[in-house]
């Protein structure tokens, strides 16, 4: 039987180190591509490392993230975020590949106060959201059936290694310092754990499920909270103190409650996602393991 094709763009970000180890572990023939190895924002390239490859499935985990950047710079968060969905929706048409892409909570104004869910009309508040909102309806615009995957607060292992990290590494190096840490406490999602995500996408993609669905982490939490639990598992005692949004004033608006519901998800036969505590503790353990690593 020939081997099943996947390629896999941001393969070296926190969610697509995880894709590319969970496909290769179900024994599909991988092609990984970065920043630096492929331009999105390129028709013309995508199109023909596309027809290249060959696959059956595109997975787009590339995604320009800087929300605050984004406000002064709009188009290049556009180009590959919207642009460049359209670049591989069209190549993906050409040689008749699914597409899976992920978009993200900030496509809603976190009015509701509760978990978002798919029928939730979406309402983003800045150039960030409003990019990421165009490339799902480019995708939904070029292709019949894509898989659309809206996340919240991604974390991963592969953070330790990745210039901005998460999270979780933002608040394990602040702890070294000897500054009170402030974290807003009137912030609400639900963050997710990149080799869950993972897991849970390839369960969709080898059921060949398609549509729009919620992967968040599946526990609504405040940054603050998020943050106790981190140094809780750590057993860190910083000095932590909460802030609110009136303190807390960034270039760009932010959902304040933008916490997703995956229940559609669940409801398709794919098992929960973990929970928080849960995923934190494998993140430190995962952690310590790569240090021992290094160091030995």
């Amino acid at each position: 039987m020939q081997q099943r094709r996947v390629v896999i763009l941001g393969g070296s970000g926190q969610l697509g180190v995880e894709l590319c180890r969970e496909f290769e572990r179900r024994n599909w023939a991988v092609q990984k591509f970065d920043r630096k190895s492929l331009d999105v924002t390129d028709a013309n390239l995508v199109e023909s490392v596309i027809a290249q490859a060959d696959p059956q499935v595109v997975i787009n985990s590339a995604a320009y993230n800087q929300v605050d950047i984004a406000e002064t710079e709009p188009r290049a968060a556009y180009d590959a975020n919207a642009f460049a969905v359209r670049n591989l929706a069209m190549a993906c048409r050409q040689v008749d590949a699914r597409l899976v892409h992920y978009s993200t909570d900030y496509v809603f104004d976190g009015t509701k106060g509760s978990p978002y869910v798919e029928t939730d009309r979406p309402h983003p508040l800045g150039a960030y959201g409003v990019s990421k909102f165009a490339g799902e309806l480019y995708a939904q615009a070029y292709l019949d059936n894509p898989l659309v995957l809206r996340t919240s607060g991604v974390f991963g292992p592969a953070g330790f290694f990745t210039p901005r990290g998460n999270f979780v590494e933002l608040m394990l190096r602040l702890a070294k310092g000897n500054a009170p840490i402030r974290v807003v406490q009137d912030y609400v999602a639900s963050p997710s754990y990149a080799p869950a995500m993972a897991e849970r996408t390839a369960d969709l993609v080898e059921k060949g499920i398609g549509g729009l669905f919620h992967l968040g982490g599946g526990e609504p939490i405040s940054w603050y909270k998020y943050a106790e639990l981190i140094f809780d598992l750590a057993g860190l005692s910083p000095a932590l103190t909460p802030t609110d949004a009136r303190e807390y004033r960034t270039a760009a608006r932010r959902p304040q409650y933008s916490a997703l519901s995956n229940s559609k998800l669940e409801q398709a036969g794919i098992k929960p996602m973990p929970p928080l505590r849960e995923a934190i503790k494998d993140y430190l353990e995962a952690r310590e393991h790569i240090t021992a690593h290094r160091s030995s």
